[in-house]
């Protein structure tokens, strides 16, 4: 009986831990869902050594969230956040655009950047083709914890909307495995949602 309330207390922490998280995601504009876990157990003064929640734990709560919270927000902000994809990744058409991250899932928060991801033969053509447009940008440092990580990220505005380009390898293209969509599927949801592409 004690293994069975034991169990039952750890499930009731990990959801207090995904709930926190989820509401720093959404309000505050942490991005990174394994720092916003740990901070949201530190606050709550849960040893990070117990089983924190998954990834998919959190985005459940977020939506949830945000569904209560931020409906009719979040319905405007998805609509301008892919509707600027749809007008970046037009543009940037060559370097093989993918829609990533909160706009694409639905759960881009008030903080919340366009992630696209790009697979040009060099990341050099990709810089010469943003100087040679006008486009500002700023290289970011690229953490690689992963093998998985891209070889260079951009920061940029595009129509007023934060931008994140992870570059990879031409190569690595159809080995990326996380959820993403091409121009005519975000256009698609813009269509479903009743905003012109």
């Amino acid at each position: 009986m004690a293994q069975h309330g034991s169990s039952f207390r750890g499930a009731q922490r990990r959801r207090e831990i995904a709930a926190l998280a989820a509401r720093m995601i959404a309000e505050d504009g942490v991005a990174d869902f394994g720092f916003a876990k740990r901070k949201a157990a530190r606050q709550l003064g849960i040893d990070e050594g117990d089983s924190l929640p998954a990834n998919a734990e959190i985005e459940a709560e977020l939506r949830t969230w945000q569904a209560l919270y931020q409906g009719e927000e979040l319905a405007a902000r998805l609509a301008g956040m892919r509707a600027a994809a749809v007008g970046l990744m037009r543009r940037l058409e060559a370097f093989h655009p993918y829609l990533t991250g909160g706009a694409l899932e639905g759960t881009a928060g008030r903080y919340a950047e366009i992630e696209l991801d790009l697979f040009p033969e060099s990341a050099k053509e990709v810089e010469i083709f943003l100087l040679d447009a006008g486009i500002s940008f700023e290289h970011r440092e690229v953490r690689k914890t992963t093998p998985d990580a891209p070889e260079i990220v951009f920061a940029l505005d595009w129509e007023d909307v934060p931008v994140r380009l992870s570059l990879y390898p031409a190569a690595a293209e159809r080995a990326r495995k996380q959820p993403r969509a091409r121009l005519p599927q975000v256009e698609a949801l813009l269509a479903a949602a009743g905003t012109p592409p």
